[in-house]
């Protein structure tokens, strides 16, 4: 493998990685959004949604661990430049 394909080939381990982490911090929104979807007029509505938006942003900014869909989105832009610069 030249140094160009071994870059592109660790860009894309690094996409797959940040899109497996988004994937896998969905779950957490996913929850959220039954426990509302499911709450009846007794349940704290407000708080369940603050859930919601907390689950969201933890997707959205990985949260403590920082792999979120911002990461992926750098991930993503810099793998199609790779990509891009291969096909020159």
């Amino acid at each position: 493998m030249n140094d160009n394909s071994t870059e592109l080939a660790e860009a894309k381990e690094k996409l797959e990685k940040e899109f497996a982490s988004v994937k896998e911090s969905l779950g957490d929104l996913y929850v959220a959004i039954e426990a509302l979807r499911s709450a009846g007029p007794m349940d704290d509505v407000s708080g369940l949604l603050n859930s919601i938006e907390d689950a969201a942003k933890k997707a959205r900014t990985g949260g403590v661990i920082g792999s979120g869909a911002k990461s992926h989105g750098r991930a993503l832009k810099d793998y199609r430049e790779l990509l891009n610069s291969s096909d020159s």
